[in-house]
């Protein structure tokens, strides 16, 4: 068995409980996407197809971070581990901001997300809206070493990707003529870009707190006081 991080709780990689979250994650996530061959709506034949939806780009990124992290687990790579790490500070936050707007959309009307002919079952909903946050957090929060990221860089970071979605989305739109989210279609421009702006903002927002989480989780009292005091990581001269 390989060695771990000595802030890491439990060792990874591994062919034990690291082998065995990767392997369950893959199962969910390819299940996942075995529904959505079988789902015959209209986005299927669209332009950009199922992945006009940030929920199924975050569920391919979910899928390729932990891919690499079973093969790691299998040949106790260090440079998959490492890569399963870089891929883990896009995914894990993207995939809890996805639950978070998914579900608070749903709070407070479920057609601002899907119209009413589209509407999933509660396992493919789970599973599309839900477990990928749930195995990407506890990959980072037990098998991983901890973050290195800060506040400026996590906020650049999150408005790139919140800004390339918003230009993907558009260029889609102007090949099919509709939007894969009704919310969009309420929203002016400007009120769109607000959106991502927050979106961008949560996401940031969504690092801070899986790193919190992992300091209080791991015994870290420095990455508590950081997420929350220093968040943008700026070291006094004293330090």
């Amino acid at each position: 068995m390989a060695g771990r991080h000595p802030l890491q709780r439990l060792a990874s990689p591994s062919r034990q409980v690291s082998l065995a979250l990767h392997a369950a994650g893959i199962a969910s996530f390819i299940a996942s996407f075995r529904f959505l061959d079988g789902w015959e709506t209209p986005m299927s034949t669209a332009y950009g197809g199922h992945y006009q939806f940030l929920t199924i780009i975050g569920l391919a990124l979910a899928l390729c971070t932990f891919a690499v992290g079973a093969l790691a687990d299998v040949t106790f790579s260090p440079q998959l581990f490492a890569l399963k790490n870089v891929l883990s500070v896009c995914s894990a936050p993207l995939e809890v901001l996805i639950s978070i707007l998914y579900w608070g959309l749903c709070a407070i009307d479920k057609s601002l997300v899907f119209p009413p002919d589209m509407q999933l079952a509660f396992l493919p909903d789970f599973g599309f809206h839900a477990a990928p946050a749930l195995f990407l957090a506890a990959d980072l929060l037990f098998l991983s070493p901890p973050w290195t990221i800060h506040g400026y860089s996590a906020l650049g970071l999150s408005e790139s990707l919140a800004f390339l979605y918003w230009f993907w989305v558009e260029y889609c739109y102007s090949q099919n003529g509709w939007y894969p989210y009704p919310i969009f279609d309420i929203l002016s421009t400007w009120q769109r870009a607000l959106l991502f702006t927050v979106s961008a903002t949560l996401m940031t927002g969504s690092t801070m707190l899986l790193k919190w989480t992992y300091g209080k989780i791991n015994g870290i009292d420095e990455f508590k006081r950081e997420a929350v005091v220093n968040p943008a990581g700026i070291r006094s001269k004293s330090e």
